[in-house]
């Protein structure tokens, strides 16, 4: 290397470290590993420096090492172990763990460095659309778990600069060295496989189909298929999906009524990839063998309506049920800001398996969308219908929509079964986030005069039960109490007193003693004016049916000689399991009582999911 060299870099190494040391220690929580992993990113940066030193930002090219190495090296929770720790470095640490990775790396992306969110999307490997959604879920988690502000995360984060003040460098001589000898190591190692390459048989150049590969040769996807073999067996057949197989504005007028015209059919190769609301990446088998797209319009020019059908293949049938299981969980736990999902059915007769999600889009203008998810071998298939206004739609046209589309995939070489007449069974919803006993938000309808979306806190154990009323005083973690669970609903950002919002609380009992704990509720519940003068009871909702049990009341407290505040509270049993939720309104921004029974029954199917007592 020449001596400008040596001289570039170095400035390079002193300007950056500090900066990637924040970001990795944000990240991971754990200095030494972070220090480290900074260290072994910059060796491979001078290794690499002729092609590096010619880039736009050559930081951009260090921090994806460095984070990665990062992680890789990190123990959970490094720095609970650690002693002296300031306290508002400690509390900002335990925020960003409560984050998933991806929202961690989007919040701290956009913070602590100057990447625009196209950036930032590339930088994650997701979309533009989906990384604006992760920022504004994570910057609203973490101003909810720090306690500050969403405009005053910046200056939280800086204060992690404490903490790495005394951390010593090693000098770029030393980088310089490691990053020569890796070099050196790398070289030898690339003229021994060369070496083993020519030894070697033909294999190593030739596919088992005699396929020569080129430079110039593109994916499935592209529609381009490798060049022909050059002996005399007959090609394979690669044509694993061809637009024919899709759904025809005909067979979309069939299932849903009317005209239709068709859109764009594509390998959806181009834009961000996302068709379709809610879907949560541009495949979802990113390693499958052919995708199309295909989209749809009434032929009527004011009617609103859309419709579309994607497909993918993936290699095999277990690899088609594993692009299945991430298809229908994009729409089980939907991340689209105001999408509440309102019923989920199962589709017998069509194709392997096949599920049906109805959701409400409540941004305006308000929309229902209707989600068809089928596989049939190795191949899955997404359709989805989106009609404008209020009114709940039906899913039956959709069920019919989505055994056209498996009717036209099952007869190709990826194919299984076939579709017969759709049987539509409504069941509970899918599991959704890390706590699926727990309500998500999903799950939750709008408020009125607000248009912000809902964000949950992070699950945590019920120590403390903030879903309680001063009537009940209920406790979740008493005598005879397991995996008691915890966690609020807020929508930040939207000028709402501290006091609004919806809690729920869930924990496992003996059978006997959950039984005994609603009955217990109910009564006191029933007593409260009695007791408490200033409060006002009124039962909305009471239900029994075999093991499952709510009863829902709203409370009219007198807080002031003018001032009262009214609240929505129940007490929900799936067999062993029971929870409380309450929802706080503040003043006209209410949830109307058949809303809030809704939700409680979305609950109780929930509770199903939290596991038996334990001993």
């Amino acid at each position: 290397m020449r001596k400008t060299d040596q001289d570039s870099f170095e400035t390079f190494y002193k300007d950056v470290r500090s900066g990637l040391l924040v970001q990795t220690y944000a990240l991971t929580g754990d200095l030494q590993a972070s220090q480290k992993a900074v260290r072994d990113a910059m060796v491979v940066a001078w290794h690499h420096w002729r092609k590096v030193s010619r880039l736009e930002d050559r930081e951009d090219y260090v921090r994806p090492l460095a984070w990665k190495r990062a992680l890789r090296r990190s123990q959970a929770r490094w720095w609970s172990r650690m002693k002296g720790l300031d306290p508002e470095v400690a509390a900002t640490l335990d925020a960003l763990a409560k984050l998933p990775v991806t929202q961690r790396r989007v919040l701290l992306l956009s913070h602590l460095t100057a990447l625009p969110l196209e950036g930032i999307s590339r930088e994650v490997g997701i979309s533009r659309v989906a990384a604006e959604r992760e920022l504004q879920t994570a910057t609203a988690l973490f101003a909810v778990n720090r306690d500050v502000e969403s405009a005053g995360i910046r200056p939280v984060l800086e204060v992690l600069r404490t903490q790495i003040d005394e951390v010593r460098w090693p000098r770029p001589s030393i980088i310089t060295r490691a990053g020569s000898a890796r070099r050196r190591s790398h070289t030898t190692f690339g003229a021994a496989v060369a070496v083993a390459a020519v030894v070697v048989s033909g294999s190593v150049v030739t596919d088992a189909a005699g396929v020569r590969p080129s430079l110039d040769a593109k994916g499935v996807l592209e529609g381009v298929t490798p060049s022909p073999p050059t002996s005399t067996r007959p090609p394979p057949d690669v044509q694993q999906l061809t637009p024919e197989a899709l759904l025809s504005p005909d067979l979309v007028g069939t299932a849903l009524t009317g005209a239709w015209t068709q859109g764009k059919t594509s390998g959806n190769t181009e834009g961000d990839g996302l068709v379709f609301t809610c879907q949560g990446g541009r495949y979802a088998d990113p390693a499958g063998l052919a995708a199309l797209v295909r989209t749809f319009k009434p032929a009527t020019p004011d009617d609103a309506s859309t419709a579309g059908q994607s497909v993918e293949v993936s290699a095999d049938e277990e690899a088609g049920r594993t692009t299945y299981r991430t298809t229908t969980g994009w729409y089980a736990a939907c991340l689209a800001p105001r999408m509440q999902l309102l019923s989920t059915h199962k589709v017998q007769g069509v194709g392997d398996e096949a599920m049906l999600f109805t959701l409400r889009d409540w941004n305006d203008p308000t929309k229902a969308q209707v989600v068809g998810v089928a596989r049939t071998g190795a191949v899955t298939t997404t359709t989805s219908v989106t009609r404008p206004g209020a009114r709940d739609p039906d899913a039956q046209p959709s069920a019919a929509l989505l055994t056209s589309a498996v009717d036209g995939l099952c007869g190709l070489p990826a194919g299984g079964e076939c579709a017969d007449v759709p049987r539509l069974k409504q069941v509970p919803p899918m599991a959704a986030g890390s706590s699926p006993a727990l309500l998500s938000e999903v799950d939750l309808p709008p408020v009125t005069k607000v248009t912000r979306p809902w964000v949950g806190t992070s699950p945590e154990a019920a120590t403390t039960n903030l879903a309680a009323t001063r009537c009940d005083e209920s406790d979740f973690a008493g005598n005879g109490f397991s995996r008691g669970e915890t966690r609020s609903f807020l929508i930040p950002d939207a000028g709402l007193p501290p006091e609004f919002g919806l809690t729920q609380t869930v924990g496992a009992l003996p059978r006997q003693q959950a039984e005994t704990f609603v009955a217990d509720v109910r009564k006191r519940l029933t007593t409260c004016p009695d007791r408490d003068l200033a409060t006002e009871v009124d039962q909305v909702e009471d239900m029994t049916e075999g093991s499952r049990e709510l009863t829902v009341w709203r409370l009219t407290v007198e807080v002031s000689d003018e001032r009262t505040v009214t609240y929505l509270m129940g007490i929900i049993r799936n067999g062993t399991a029971v929870a409380q939720l309450t929802f706080v309104p503040a003043d006209g921004v209410v949830m109307g009582g058949d809303p809030f029974i809704a939700l409680a029954m979305r609950a109780q199917d929930r509770l199903a999911r939290l596991g038996r007592p334990k001993a």
